[in-house]
């Protein structure tokens, strides 16, 4: 009774082992600002991240596409099934730690050569014999060195690493719509400023045709008139294709057939954040969704070098077998027709020609590699949240003085109109300053589409509450 009392914890002891280096997150350096942005105040860490999305632009058919989209999107629902089958993965790894009990039953028909093997058989003798087995058999691995855990270890990170992408195709596909919906409007505004200018592309072609009948204008005035009506139809027709392209994109989006998609409102009468705060640059190790799959990963990778290296190590496998043998079916049960085995198991390496040692090689050069991956989501995402800080604020600047630029350009058309009808200028003036001026609302609605969408991106950058 003492040495039970001394195997047992010795037992579980060697169970609870477990080698291979525990999971410590790496070092990386982090700024203490995004660059582009503003300081932060540490006791107040204001991020636009902290907003949700339907309160982002104020939308409310945005926010009927984007749930839309949510719900049937081709991509996400793609991954929801990713997760599951990580998940089934984990519990299909988990599962090798417990012991396998089966329920077997047999039934075995022999007859033997009287003149084969068997020598020296009397005549007669009957060599045919028939028995029926059945029982429970059990089949284990104990997991002394912890290979199995690690294995189970690594498993639920890649797990957690499917949730995490999961989580990435949402943000992304937010992004995507807002975009897409966005762009679609841009270009409604290009549309109506292309019909604008076409129509008085229109109107100054007869204004000049008519003062060519009276000897006022020459037929270059005419054919140069007619170049802005050309261009505004030619922009109109890209314009359209555009739409019509954005429409399909959006509507793959949303899991639909190529269809007509809502406009709402138009694109300058949705607001823009007028404070957009980036927060703490470390905050992006928690939000990203990205990050947290890339430390996942680099979970996994950790883990299976240990299982890697538990291979060094004996195995130990236990098969046992509790059942009843008879020859007649009814007395299968009888105490004599009992049958039982136990075949405890132990195989240890000896020469595999290097094999473990390079296994063991592989899963550190994986975790490294995973660690450097780490790494570069991390820096990657600082880049990204610093793009879209200086996109925002340079759009900004660059809408404002666009905005000077098309007032000034307005301006000189009506000028260049006065005097070209005053017989002081050619109609060329006239003319360039009509080019100039549906060049500069095209770019002004441009414009307004790169700081929504840099709205967007950072946002998306910052990993963004989408909730």
């Amino acid at each position: 009774m003492n040495k039970l009392y001394f195997t047992i914890p010795l037992f579980f002891s060697l169970v609870g082992c477990t080698v291979g280096p525990n999971y410590k997150r790496p070092q990386v350096q982090i700024p203490g600002e995004f660059r582009g942005g503003e300081t932060p105040n540490p006791s107040a860490a204001a991020s636009l991240a902290d907003t949700q999305w339907p309160e982002l632009f104020k939308s409310e058919p945005l926010t009927k596409l984007i749930e839309a989209a949510l719900e049937r999107n081709f991509d996400l629902r793609i991954a929801a099934e990713r997760v599951q089958e990580a998940r089934a993965q984990l519990g299909i790894t988990r599962a090798e730690q417990f012991p396998f009990v089966d329920v077997q039953g047999q039934f075995n028909a022999q007859k033997q050569s009287s003149i084969g093997s068997f020598r020296f058989v009397p005549a007669g003798t009957n060599l045919s014999a028939s028995y029926t087995q059945a029982g429970a058999s059990l089949s284990w691995e104990l997991d002394l060195w912890g290979r199995l855990r690690r294995l189970t270890e690594a498993a639920r990170a890649e797990y957690l690493a499917s949730e995490e992408g999961r989580r990435a195709v949402i943000v992304s596909l937010i992004a995507d719509v807002t975009t897409t919906y966005f762009q679609m409007l841009e270009l409604e505004l290009e549309l109506d400023v292309s019909r604008k200018t076409r129509d008085i592309a229109a109107d100054s072609l007869r204004l000049v045709q008519l003062r060519r009948e009276q000897g006022a204008a020459s037929g270059l005035d005419v054919r140069q008139a007619e170049q802005l009506q050309y261009s505004a139809t030619a922009q109109i027709e890209a314009v359209e294709r555009g739409i019509t392209q954005s429409e399909n994109l959006l509507s793959l989006l949303l899991g639909n057939p190529p269809s007509d998609q809502p406009r709402g409102v138009k694109l300058d009468e949705i607001p823009v954040p007028p404070v957009v705060p980036a927060g703490l640059p470390s905050t992006l190790l928690e939000r990203r969704p990205d990050i947290r799959s890339a430390e996942q990963t680099l979970i996994a990778a950790n883990a299976r070098i240990g299982a890697a290296r538990a291979l060094y190590f004996p195995q130990l496998s236990l098969t046992a077998f509790a059942g009843a043998q008879s020859r007649a079916l009814t007395e299968i049960a009888a105490a004599p027709g009992r049958v039982y085995t136990v075949a405890p198991s132990m195989l240890l390496p000896i020469f595999h020609a290097g094999q473990i040692r390079n296994q063991v090689r592989l899963s550190e050069a994986q975790q490294r590699e995973m660690v450097l991956r780490y790494q570069q989501t991390i820096y990657n995402a600082l880049r990204e949240v610093s793009d879209a800080l200086a996109s925002y604020t340079r759009t900004r600047n660059e809408w404002d003085q666009q905005e000077r630029l098309v007032r000034t350009l307005d301006d000189t058309v009506r000028l260049s109109t006065l005097r070209y009808k005053g017989g002081l200028d050619s109609y060329l003036q006239v003319l360039d300053s009509q080019r100039n001026l549906f060049a500069g609302e095209l770019n002004l609605a441009r414009l307004r589409l790169q700081e929504r969408l840099a709205v967007v991106q950072l946002y998306r950058a910052l990993g963004g509450g989408w909730s």
